[in-house]
């Protein structure tokens, strides 16, 4: 209520956990558009992702892209199929290291699996607190790529509108950011798999909105 009073043309970052639950209630509280709201989490779990490939593979993580979409939490969707480093498939690679495809999947299989599960590794790690300098990195790529109209494509929580079979919820996906903020959602094709995970994903943040509503937000 105080950012609506006193900074109603901003352009809002929400970080704060059960995130895909708080950039809804932001949005619906204050009554800015949704190009105005959005919320920092695909760019974490992305370069979660991607820095868990980099080691995997023994490479720089500022050569992998990897991208997670869907609600921030264990129902998020890393993109196996895209992931690449600087445009070689790492799939392939990783085939190339194990001579095994069946070792290869299970592998990746992994690193999805501690990509989901980052959050509570971190924590366990730092026994007090909980993640920082990551989620402030990410949050000023976004910030920067708005502020100084870059018109980067990040993974972020923006509000859908038919993109990606969606419609009228907060959900990861790859957006062009801008002086705008959100200037463009990002729509690729999935294949059935990617499908289902990201309808599952959906589902979870639906249930979650659903329940925060229970509670009178």
């Amino acid at each position: 209520e105080n950012v609506k009073q006193y900074a109603p043309n901003s352009i809002v970052i929400i970080i704060s956990n059960p995130l895909d639950a708080m950039v809804t209630l932001f949005k619906k509280i204050t009554g800015f558009p949704a190009n105005r709201v959005l919320g920092q989490a695909g760019v974490l779990d992305s370069s979660r992702f991607s820095t868990f490939i980099a080691w995997e593979l023994g490479v720089s993580v500022k050569d992998v892209n990897a991208m997670v979409l869907g609600g921030h939490g264990d129902t998020m969707v890393p993109i196996v199929r895209y992931a690449n480093i600087n445009g070689i498939p790492v799939m392939e690679q990783l085939e190339r290291k194990y001579n095994d495809k069946a070792k290869a999947k299970e592998v990746m299989k992994n690193l999805v699996e501690r990509t989901k599960m980052a959050g509570g590794e971190v924590l366990k790690l730092l026994k007090t607190g909980s993640a920082f300098y990551s989620p402030a990195s990410s949050a000023i790529a976004m910030a920067e790529s708005i502020l100084f109209d870059e018109k980067r494509v990040l993974p972020v929580c923006a509000y859908l509108n038919g993109e990606f079979g969606v419609n009228g919820y907060y959900v990861g996906v790859p957006a062009v950011l801008g002086s705008n903020g959100v200037e463009k959602v990002i729509e690729f094709e999935l294949d059935s798999e990617e499908r289902t995970l990201l309808d599952n994903s959906v589902s979870a943040v639906k249930t979650l909105v659903a329940d925060m509503e229970r509670l009178g937000f």
